[in-house]
């Protein structure tokens, strides 16, 4: 159990013993399913526990410039890269970085593709394919939505590959299920499957919430088994961000004020949904609060409020056994991933700190916010 009162407030405070049990299911799977799973910085990123990371995966995978800077100078290997699009400024410095690229249209292929020829740097360049199925039910987070951006539908490739396409990338999920990749491999392989022969790798993507408590594992292994079966010659790669850090950690804040409008009470927290929280805006989702339950069927009823200037920076309900008091600490579940990678300091609201428990009971702070964060972000 975690001691908060070794860390400040607010702080996201990730669990090291957690952590290392969902690395060792996602190694176990990689293992005995033969394929490579890689971490997704734009889940996560907190750099200064990459070397727990390196304990179980090898390799990470990037989608800009600086993304790519962090898998080769902190994780420690070159990245898969995929970018909507990449620019000529970058594109040198992205190659030194990368071990692959994937590309998202033939444009972007027939632009960069002679200056990886002419780099001298051993890259593996793939094409990002849309099979034009998806079960993401969120449009905003849904790769293959009508009118997406990402990726070429099987109508625009020409029977042969061009020289230089080793590898395909597909994404199509969104803390999914195996047997919503099951479904997306039917649809995969019955429009892009002849192509197949061609290549040397296939990237699955990311969404494979493969560490959530009822995720069935056992079909997961079955199902890249059987791809494998079918394709030995191909090398698969999975590139899950939330399913390394799901259930690791928690956001910790505390109360500052309680308003009330209207019969509506609002507990006004150190930490902001918008800053600090933000898919709990875009997905959108409610959250899970220590010791509350979600919904108004308790005593104490609270609408939880952000100390933004957003008029929309709260969520609601809760509900508590007890009246909430000024200076108590609330403490959101499950907020490793996609928090630090999207906060912002809207407001000039400073991030909260970064912690980690060790697995042998010890707080170790990786990082604290203060006023020069603010300014030099601004300069």
């Amino acid at each position: 159990m975690i001691d908060f009162t070794h860390f400040p407030s607010p702080c996201y405070i990730m669990e090291e013993e957690l952590l290392r049990k969902n690395l060792s299911l996602i190694k176990s799977v990689a293992d005995r399913a033969e394929v490579e799973i890689i971490l997704a910085f734009k889940s996560f990123a907190m750099w200064r526990s990459f070397p727990i990371f390196r304990e179980y995966i090898g390799h990470s995978t990037a989608s800009s410039l600086y993304e790519a800077r962090l898998a080769l100078e902190e994780f420690g290997s070159k990245a898969h890269t995929y970018s909507p699009a990449y620019i000529e400024d970058e594109f040198s410095e992205i190659m030194h970085c990368s071990s692959h690229i994937t590309f998202n249209s033939m444009t972007q292929f027939n632009r960069f593709y002679p200056l990886v020829k002419a780099g001298g740097e051993s890259v593996s360049c793939g094409i990002r394919v849309n099979p034009e199925y998806s079960e993401v039910e969120t449009e905003l987070y849904n790769p293959c939505a009508p009118g997406t951006r990402f990726g070429i539908t099987a109508d625009l490739l020409p029977d042969t590959l061009p020289v230089g396409i080793e590898g395909f990338h597909c994404h199509c999920h969104c803390e999914s299920s195996s047997f919503e990749l099951e479904h997306t491999l039917e649809h995969l392989e019955a429009k892009f499957g002849r192509w197949f022969s061609q290549i040397k790798w296939l990237n699955l993507g990311g969404g494979h919430l493969m560490t959530r408590k009822d995720y069935d594992v056992e079909h997961l292994i079955a199902l890249l088994q059987s791809l494998k079966a079918r394709y030995p010659h191909l090398h698969l790669i999975l590139e899950p961000g939330s399913a390394f850090t799901w259930q690791t950690g928690v956001l910790t804040s505390e109360v500052v004020d309680i308003v009330e409008s209207r019969g509506i009470r609002t507990a006004i927290l150190n930490v902001s949904f918008t800053c600090h929280m933000p898919d709990c805006l875009e997905m959108p989702y409610q959250p899970t609060v220590r010791g509350a339950s979600i919904g108004d069927d308790g005593p104490y009823i609270y609408r939880l409020g952000g100390n933004s200037c957003l008029s929309g920076d709260y969520m609601g309900n809760w509900s508590f056994d007890h009246e909430l008091q000024i200076g108590e600490r609330i403490v959101f579940e499950d907020m490793i991933h996609y928090t630090m990678v999207k906060t912002n300091m809207f407001n000039g609201i400073h991030h909260p700190g970064i912690g980690l428990w060790t697995k042998e009971g010890n707080a170790e702070m990786y990082k604290r916010f203060f006023y020069e964060d603010y300014r030099n972000r601004m300069s």
